[in-house]
């Protein structure tokens, strides 16, 4: 009994290290972490934080003021609107140098644009807006009454008639700070159809760059 006792002890101990040697060899291989999933766009790509994140964003309030957007003044540069954005404006150019042109963010929705950059003379000059969910300093927005808006601006507000539209009025309004800076709504039956914030002489431009 003894003699097979010392015959297994030998084989039972060679099996077991045989048994830790497979495991040993394996555990690196357990241990390679699992491959990273792709990831969307190189770090690099990814906008600031203060760009609006998803196709057709719009920009927090308080955002668009008498000066300009952001820290992109009027009288800036396209870059420093660009900047200022965060996302992606396009790639217009002015027909001819220091001509008149806008940047608006992409993709422009089908209906049309929803807010619009102006740059003349290679100057930021003004800001378009035709969304309703975009607020002007002050509280005015697309679809107002006009009436809203006298309420708004009480006491502050130069009206003129339209140009094209009968009975509709540009209701325009200078900056409260004494700054360069105007807001000029555009009404037609009585409703704000858009509104614009910029710089004299662009600010008064009704058919735009055209």
């Amino acid at each position: 009994m003894t003699g097979r006792i010392k015959l297994w002890l030998p084989t039972m101990l060679l099996a077991l290290a045989a048994c830790g040697g497979d495991r040993a060899g394996d555990a690196p291989s357990a241990a390679v972490p699992a491959p990273e999933q792709e990831q969307d766009a190189p770090v690099q790509d990814v906008p600031p934080a203060t760009a609006p994140q998803t196709p057709g964003a719009m920009p927090a309030p308080g955002t668009i003021g008498f000066a300009g957007f952001g820290p992109a003044r009027f009288g800036a540069d396209q870059e420093q609107v660009r900047m200022a954005w965060g996302a992606d404006l396009g790639d217009a150019k002015p027909a001819e140098p220091g001509g008149c042109y806008y940047l608006m963010p992409r993709p422009v929705p089908a209906g049309g644009y929803r807010i619009a950059f102006m740059i003349e003379h290679d100057k930021f000059a003004r800001i378009d807006v035709e969304s309703t969910d975009i607020i002007a300093p002050g509280g005015g927005k697309v679809g107002m009454s006009a009436d809203e808006i006298g309420k708004l601006y009480a006491g502050r507000i130069q009206t003129r008639p339209h140009k094209y539209a009968e009975g509709g009025q540009y209701l325009r309004i200078q900056d409260a700070a004494a700054g360069n800076g105007v807001l000029l709504f555009e009404t037609d039956a009585g409703k704000v159809t858009g509104w614009r914030i910029g710089v004299p002489p662009q600010i008064d431009y009704v058919e735009g760059c055209s």
